[in-house]
């Protein structure tokens, strides 16, 4: 292995390049550039340009973690000429009918074909349905580069782990699960990974198990979380508190410990969907993956009509209510708006003719309008005659109940904490939690 594409990178004579510089790309585009050259590339320039004045356009990093980086960011193809490993770190997203859309991992890969060379690897990371490497990427890689796979270029799988907003499990100690199309690239692509990854990396036997591994975190989740939310409706009928429930119940050793909640962003609310297609492809029809995501989807409408149910059981009529929303973002503390189900809560409330206002501290109103329609309230006013926390961020979790009764019409004001972070805390409004 001695002119391995490892050693080519670790004594600079080959270059790395991470191509899609989002929440996923641009941490290890950074952090293997503290260690060989690296080549960030991107299709848009305006954020390029931003990272270039060390700026993360995903406010996920601060300036200095640029510091001390050997990296040129660029949207240009002819800066990929001289790399021979490449990251391929793109969004993959789905589509208005939930299906998968792999129109950013297929430009990727057009891109990295038109770049690729004799003895170059290249290593996706995006989420995928089991197969997808080998059977849409690769014939893409060898249409446009002219290559064949194995024989001049190699393809491995490493998905990614990372967690937005989280500081504590970082890329540098979390295991990275790895895989290669042989004994010798999976050899290659772990010494790589090993560069920045402190926790060390887990070689997975081949590419398919590499992708089933990253969708089953997820899908896993996903179910869990689906669970707890169709508890926390049953519950809502008995009259009991979902959250005293799982309380008494998580005394026990071995109970899984989730909470019931809107469940968006791009990883949770949408791998399970890749799964459920492949299945479906292969002649089965998932059900519990399938159930699971019905009853997550439909939460954000389930929060908005029981919003409503609580302003009319006081008398008032439903046409006048002035409703303010708290929170848009997908998660706490994080500007990330895609796939953020705030949205359905609002949507089912304004189909009753509500008047609702939305305030975020971390998401962008222009971001709002562009993806949703919907812009943000500049200043929240004093006669809501309903507040619901959507989402918990640091900034909403240090608010009194004197703080929202401030921002309430009269005392039959409905507070609604959707992940029952106020808990014990609301005494003088009608509380509500899922």
């Amino acid at each position: 292995m001695s002119n391995s594409v490892y050693n080519k990178l670790i004594n600079k004579e080959a270059k790395l390049a991470v191509i899609g510089l989002g929440y996923v790309g641009l941490p290890i585009a950074l952090e293997f550039a503290r260690k060989i050259q690296v080549v960030g590339f991107d299709i848009n320039e305006e954020r390029v340009e931003l990272m270039r004045n060390n700026v993360d356009p995903s406010n996920e990093l601060d300036a200095s973690e640029f510091e001390g980086c050997d990296i040129k960011f660029t949207t240009e193809i002819e800066d990929l000429s001289d790399v021979q490993f490449f990251v391929v770190a793109v969004p993959t997203p789905i589509d208005g009918a939930n299906l998968p859309n792999l129109s950013p991992l297929l430009g990727a890969s057009r891109t990295v074909g038109k770049a690729l060379k004799k003895g170059d690897y290249v290593v996706f990371e995006s989420t995928v349905y089991p197969g997808c490497t080998e059977e849409d990427c690769i014939p893409v890689l060898e249409e446009i580069s002219g290559l064949k796979f194995r024989e001049d270029f190699m393809v491995g799988y490493s998905p990614e782990r990372i967690n937005p907003g989280d500081k504590e499990h970082t890329l540098q100690n979390v295991i990275k699960v790895v895989s290669g199309c042989c004994d010798d690239s999976l050899d290659n692509i772990a010494k790589t990974y090993e560069l920045v990854v402190e926790a060390g990396v887990h070689k997975a036997s081949s590419i398919k198990v590499a992708e089933a591994a990253k969708i089953i975190e997820n899908t896993q989740r996903d179910v869990n979380i689906a669970l707890i939310n169709e508890l926390s409706i049953i519950f809502n009928k008995l009259g009991v508190n979902t959250f005293d429930v799982l309380e008494a119940a998580g005394t026990k050793w071995n109970f899984l410990k989730f909470t019931p909640g809107l469940v968006g962003g791009h990883c949770i609310g949408v791998d399970p969907y890749y799964l459920t297609h492949k299945a479906q492809q292969a002649g089965y029809h998932s059900k519990v993956i399938t159930s699971g995501r019905y009853v997550n989807d439909s939460m954000g409408f389930y929060i908005g009509k029981q919003t409503v149910k609580k302003i009319l059981a006081t008398g008032k009529h439903i046409q006048d209510a002035k409703i303010l929303v708290m929170g848009a973002t997908f998660k706490e503390d994080v500007s990330d708006i895609r796939n953020s189900k705030v949205i359905d809560i609002i949507n089912e409330l304004k189909s009753f003719q509500v008047q609702v206002d939305l305030v975020d501290p971390h998401a962008s109103s222009e971001e709002m309008n562009q993806e949703y329609g919907v812009s943000l309230t500049a200043e929240a006013r004093n006669d809501y005659d309903a507040i619901i926390v959507a989402v918990n961020h640091k900034k909403y979790k240090s608010m009194s109940e004197r703080e929202f009764r401030a921002m309430m019409k009269d005392d039959l004001g409905i507070f609604v904490d959707v992940k029952g972070i106020f808990k014990g805390q609301i005494k003088d409004l009608e509380y509500w939690s899922l």
